[in-house]
């Protein structure tokens, strides 16, 4: 491998033309091919290299840099493109007859008996066009209706398996037809998330590739495990094809993944042997397929077939049935998520079902269970959603055991999480599915030393945004909870050198794909370890502490805010404010029910009308009241009541109490570096005072500290810009932000300018 360090520093192009290939050659490696060369830790040291370089000179910055991978700034919306050629459907066949007569159509058509045709798995992912010009990705478009699409190209420019330039020796223009589509694997690992985060689950990894490419947000994008597979030839110039086969070596020379296996067949025969053979291979791919594709393999006789005005007479594909069966619902077992939701799982009586034997079945929340009436000992029909992940259908009511009692999850555990007899907790989460608002009720452990959460506290606990702990990263973790060395947060601060040095972690991986031995984490790791530590009980503040507790509802905007209004830790547990706040709620939500034009529940009759306008007069006049007592804190929308109630609730409940006792214990009361719960009277000189800032593009520094300076100084930092913006803080490449500024004619600063500003 040529020298990584081989280029002149005077050379800042050959350095980034250097660096980018190489980390498309290694992006290929790991994505396409699954033969790395080197370590995460090399890599990140060759992108961050490149993401500087890019910086430091934007004028050498090329759209399809492998920095692009991880997404830009958010659109505002999508642009649509108009195709090269039609992007046409493939007409669905759904019996063995239905193949016979595509068969003998084509037969009759090309007056040939024996047709060369190729049979392929049918993704079930997005269609997209890819359009490559002088063997650069210029756009990326989905289908739409067929003659124009929506313009993806900065989402699709965050899938790594696909490369964004093919070299000097590409065609002027190719245009390449595939899927977009999850894998398997990390579809059903993103329905965890959703499942532990208390969100609606995905169907299936289409419905997951779909609401993920229409993300305005390109770095939401790169979060999601997206890939994409070549199947087809759109408007190509400078190369010609005489069959599929010569189609796939070309995708092959430019390493395009291609949609495999690939079967050819000559006769009836052979298409209904090959999807037959299919169907028992498609439950091992590594994407979800629901078909299979015949298409006839010459581009010449494609052309004499022709096409209807949707769908070309050269190809079709046949959709198998799914597959479904009925068990029975032996016990419903609940497990306790790394984030403290309790997810219910069926127990199943085992049936053969796309492939395995399912015995268990997800049940979801509270929410899936009621709308599907499922109760203990039900016949139950059972599917794979997306093939992947057993899933409960329907219940058979007529088979229901007499006696049979609606399922309570509280009850069946006796209101108590079963990892630490906490008391659990429902929660109401409204959101939207399928563009229709609904609400998830799910039971949460809400106990901050929670064994079974304990991983993922302590991750949460030590990242920069919260208290910074240096060196504690998920793998330490899960060794300090395996060896019972900490079971919480909280215990990291009674770890000493000496046992913290001798924590073994798990061996690495070597470059030639063997493990070391057993890593031990070693003295220089551990008195870093422990400094931050001590760093965090005496000078990280407040805000840092409040977010690191990862109270629900509690996220780094509200810390700061909660920060502001509260001089110490011990002071939200008891807080005047936060009760005033729950308090408007209460009433505003008793004033609703009361008022005598209240259609849902309307006074009977004259005298109780004249009695709910009294309450409800009262109730009002009460209300303002507490809200000119909160006027002068000038309160953010960042707390408000949902996040006010979390707070009150979390300090309130046994869980929280017992935190409080143990920081009592270890001598940690956090304090405010922003206290300030009366703007008006205080800080109103403060240069950047009732100002709204919005950043966009690259700077010199990183976001996170420009933003840090600005709320620093009194201001605000939003994600939009609005006729509420007072400025706009634009770096290289401000985008559809800047547009926006100038339209509105909000003032857009530099950095320099920012500095006058301050000054």
């Amino acid at each position: 491998m040529e020298d990584l360090f081989s280029q002149s520093p005077n050379d800042p192009a050959g350095r980034i033309a250097f660096l980018s290939k190489e980390l498309d050659r290694h992006n290929r490696l790991y994505y396409t091919e699954a033969q790395p060369e080197i370590s995460d830790a090399e890599y990140d040291v060759l992108f961050r290299e490149l993401e500087d370089l890019e910086k430091a000179h934007p004028d050498l910055a090329d759209p399809n840099s492998p920095t692009q991978r991880v997404g830009g700034e958010p659109l505002e919306g999508f642009q649509q493109r108009q195709h090269l050629i039609p992007m046409l459907s493939i007409d669905d066949v759904f019996k063995e007859e239905e193949v016979k007569l595509f068969f003998r159509r084509l037969q009759k058509n090309l007056n040939t008996e024996r047709i060369s045709l190729t049979v392929e798995p049918k993704i079930d992912g997005v269609a997209v066009t890819l359009i490559y010009r002088n063997g650069k990705l210029d756009y990326a478009a989905t289908r739409g209706d067929g003659s124009r699409g929506d313009d993806v190209t900065a989402n699709v420019r965050t899938i790594r398996s696909l490369p964004l330039t093919l070299g000097d020796t590409a065609p002027a223009l190719l245009e390449i037809r595939g899927e977009v589509y999850m894998p398997n694997a990390e579809f059903a690992k993103l329905n965890e998330q959703r499942d532990e985060q208390g969100l609606p689950t995905f169907a299936n990894p289409r419905n997951s590739t779909a609401g993920t490419l229409k993300q305005l947000d390109p770095k939401a994008v790169a979060e999601r495990p997206l890939a994409v597979l070549a199947h087809g030839l759109g408007a190509h110039e400078g190369i010609k094809f005489d069959t599929e086969d010569d189609f796939h070596a070309l995708l092959d020379r430019y390493e395009i993944p291609r949609n495999k296996p690939v079967w050819h067949v000559d006769t009836l025969d052979g298409v209904l042997k090959t999807i037959r053979e299919l169907d028992q291979l498609r439950h091992d791919l590594p994407y979800q397929t629901d078909g299979a594709v015949i298409k006839v393999s010459s581009f010449a006789k494609r052309t004499t077939l022709g096409a209807t005005s949707r769908a070309p007479r050269w190809a079709a594909a046949f959709k198998y049935p799914p597959e479904q069966k009925t068990t029975l619902l032996r016990d419903i077992s609940v497990q306790v998520g790394r984030t403290g939701i309790l997810t219910p799982v069926a127990e199943l009586e085992p049936v053969p079902l796309s492939g395995t034997t399912v015995s268990r079945a997800t049940l979801h929340n509270e929410s899936f269970i009621q709308e599907r009436d499922i109760r203990l000992d039900d016949t139950v029909l059972v599917h794979k959603a997306g093939e992947i992940i057993p899933e409960i259908l329907s219940v058979d009511t007529t088979k229901r055991p007499s006696g049979s009692k609606p399922f309570s999850l509280h009850d069946h555990l006796g209101g108590k999480c079963p990892a630490c007899s906490a008391p659990i907790e429902l929660r109401k989460n409204a959101v939207k599915k399928d563009g229709e608002d609904y609400l998830v009720l799910t039971w949460w452990c809400g106990n901050f030393e929670c064994p079974a959460q304990a991983v993922t506290r302590m991750k949460h606990f030590a990242q920069r945004k919260a208290l910074d702990l240096d060196g504690l990263g998920e793998s330490v973790a899960v060794k300090l909870v395996e060896s019972a060395m900490a079971r919480s947060p909280l215990d990291l601060f009674e770890l000493t050198e000496e046992t913290l040095a001798d924590l073994l972690l798990e061996p690495a991986k070597l470059q030639s794909g063997e493990e070391s031995k057993p890593r031990r984490f070693g003295e220089k790791k551990a008195a870093g370890l422990l400094s931050s530590l001590q760093k965090a009980r005496t000078e990280q503040p407040l805000s840092k502490w409040i977010f690191a507790m990862g109270i629900p509802h509690v996220g780094e905007s509200s810390s700061k805010e909660l920060s502001r209004l509260h001089e110490q830790l011990t002071d939200l547990a008891d807080s005047d404010t936060l009760k005033t706040i729950r308090e408007i709620t209460i009433l505003e939500s008793e004033q609703r029910e009361i008022s005598p034009r209240n259609k849902d529940n309307p006074p009977k009759d004259d005298e109780e009308k004249e009695e709910r306008q009294a309450a409800f007069t009262q109730l009002k006049e009460r209300i303002a009241a507490l809200n000119d007592s909160l006027t002068s804190k000038k309160i953010s929308p960042d707390v408000g009541p949902v996040a006010s109630a979390s707070v009150l609730a979390f300090f309130a409940s046994e869980a929280g109490q017992h935190v409080l006792q143990r920081l009592t214990k270890l001598n940690i009361n956090p304090r405010s570096d922003n206290y300030f719960p009366d703007p008006s009277s205080a800080g109103a000189d403060a240069p950047f005072a009732g100002k709204t800032f919005v950043i966009t593009g690259t700077l010199s520094g990183g976001r996170d500290d420009f933003k840090s300076l600005i709320e620093k100084n009194g201001g605000k930092v939003t994600g939009s810009v609005s006729k509420n913006t007072s400025y706009v803080l634009a770096g290289e490449g401000g985008g559809s932000k800047r547009d926006k500024a100038e339209k509105l004619g909000v003032e857009i600063l530099d950095e320099e300018g920012l500095t006058k500003l301050l000054s």
